[in-house]
């Protein structure tokens, strides 16, 4: 585990890099789902996900979580005023949950050619798979690194002989434990509890739909496989084999259909055999609803949060995580995306059935004791989480079932025109 037995180390503990992407669907005046080709070609940036209309933000990669919430900002103000000169203009949904879909070729997967052609065959396989409603279904990732001049010291300290080796250990023991605690990121950030009903029936608009949940993407109904991923943790070899296993069986096609919440990346090419050759560069963390309250689609306490939590884990004692332990961290997951969290359980690693609220409130309050000698800041983050759970009101998904009710389409389009208007130049 980390060594952060200075203040000198204790300060650079939370001076991660962060980067993040955010996927958001393009819809027409009326809230269609856009049939325009990606206005942004050639730009590293702003890419294309699943849908040709599904604009996906990859921020450089940033020195602390402002900057990198302020780098998304500028990105999706730059989207904003672009679709602004779109003829007609186009809009950027700013829900997770999409807006209107008229049926399932009503979502146009993107298109790419030449030498990237096979992304397209690829997206095809996936529509055919899962059905094309899902993949309209957008969030955010936070990919995280630690500080290089703590891992350094940290390595100094260590028994490795191999930066490299120490590194990917450090990084796979965090992923290990991420699997078991990240369910509480889906918790403070779910903020998708309406869809509209033609999401669930064909040629029905305008019917707002609640199925008691706070997010679906990362809800029973969301983005997973139709199996739970056991995966090797004991080094990065047995890691991406483990990943590599599925792909034999043929229960997945490829690495990246792989639905995890927590993947382990390397710099460059995201492939397995980068991860093996050149070691973890970073965590990615997958499970971010989009959050239409602010401009950027995330509230900047929810990133700082995740960094630390990231810091308490990678500095704690481990505890283990069995086979069985990672099928039902999984659920936990699921479990953290229903609406009242204080009717939903969850079992901890250690055989402890708790309400997602409760084990929510315990996770903080070992943060906040963590914590206790940081800036004050840091216990203003912690509390800023724990409200979430000691009132419901204070979750996103509360307050946005409360304030698009009735009118979850169309009080989402005044809601896409308001930001695209904020975003233009006076």
């Amino acid at each position: 585990m980390l060594h952060i037995d200075t203040p000198e180390l204790q300060k650079l503990l939370l001076q991660g890099n962060f980067g993040l992407e955010k996927e958001g669907l393009r819809v027409d005046e009326d809230g269609f789902l856009a049939h325009t080709a990606h206005p942004f070609p050639g730009d590293r940036y702003i890419v294309r996900d699943f849908c040709e209309n599904q604009t996906e933000i990859n921020t450089p990669v940033c020195s602390g979580y402002h900057e990198a919430v302020e780098s998304l900002a500028a990105y999706t103000r730059q989207i904003h005023r672009t679709l602004a000169t779109q003829s007609p203009g186009e809009y950027l949904w700013p829900f997770s949950n999409p807006c209107y879909i008229r049926n399932e070729t009503d979502i146009p997967i993107a298109q790419f050619g030449g030498p990237d052609s096979s992304k397209t065959t690829y997206r095809n396989y996936l529509s055919h798979k899962y059905g094309r409603y899902k993949m309209t279904l957008s969030g955010i990732h936070v990919n995280y690194s630690f500080n290089e001049t703590l891992l350094q010291e940290d390595f100094r300290r260590s028994e490795f002989e191999n930066f490299k080796d120490y590194k990917n250990e450090l990084y796979l023991r965090l992923a290990r434990r991420l699997v078991a605690y990240g369910w509480i990121l889906v918790a403070v950030t779910a903020a998708s509890p309406l869809l509209d009903s033609s999401y669930v029936e064909k040629e029905s608009f305008d019917r707002d739909i609640f199925q008691g949940l706070a997010s679906v993407r990362c809800s029973e109904l969301g983005y997973w496989n139709v199996f739970a991923p056991v995966l090797n943790y004991t080094g990065i070899t047995a890691y991406a084999d483990s990943i590599r296993d599925y792909v034999r069986r043929g229960w997945i096609q490829a690495p990246s259909e792989l639905y995890y919440p927590i993947r382990l990346k390397p710099a460059g090419p995201n492939r397995l055999d980068t991860l093996e050759a050149n070691g973890v560069d970073h965590i990615e963390l997958r499970v971010f609803d989009l959050n239409p309250l602010t401009p950027a689609g995330v509230e900047e306490k929810d990133v700082a949060f995740a960094e630390l939590l990231i810091g308490w884990l990678a500095a704690s004692p481990d505890q283990g995580l069995s086979d069985r332990d990672q099928v039902q961290a999984i659920q936990n997951y699921k479990n953290a995306a229903h609406y009242d969290l204080k009717t939903v359980s969850l079992l901890t690693p250690d055989n402890q059935f708790f309400s997602v609220a409760h084990a929510a409130r315990n996770t903080i309050g070992f943060l906040k004791d963590f914590y206790r000698d940081y800036p004050a800041e840091v216990q203003e983050i912690l509390t800023f989480e724990d409200d979430k759970f000691i009132d419901g009101e204070n979750r996103y998904a509360w307050q946005i079932r409360k304030d698009f009710s009735n009118g979850y389409a169309k009080k989402g389009m005044a809601l896409a025109r308001k930001r695209r208007e904020e975003a233009l130049p006076e």
